[in-house]
């Protein structure tokens, strides 16, 4: 019997992310921001995170979410909203 490993297939793995707390310790940056969101090159820290373990094949993601939290979920909900150029005409 062979004892070589399958691999596994990272796509159904959960990565899960702990995004609570009230970020004291970096209380400048974190005052009116949930500790995840603090923006870091025009992104927020969970988002850079999440792409890191997207780049291993990662697709599931659990956020744990505790201070603030409607504002990561409005973040992820509109998403597309917060990435797209929009035009406004003002006639």
């Amino acid at each position: 019997m062979s004892t070589t490993p399958t691999p596994t297939d990272n796509r159904d793995i959960p990565v899960v992310l702990l995004c609570g707390g009230f970020g004291t310790r970096i209380r400048e940056a974190s005052e009116s921001l949930p500790k995840p969101m603090i923006d870091i090159g025009g992104r927020p820290i969970v988002w850079h995170i999440m792409k890191t373990y997207s780049e291993f094949g990662f697709r599931r993601f659990v956020l744990c979410l505790g201070y603030k939290a409607d504002d990561i979920k409005d973040y992820f909900l509109r998403y597309r909203e917060h990435q797209s150029d929009f035009t406004v005409k003002l006639d």
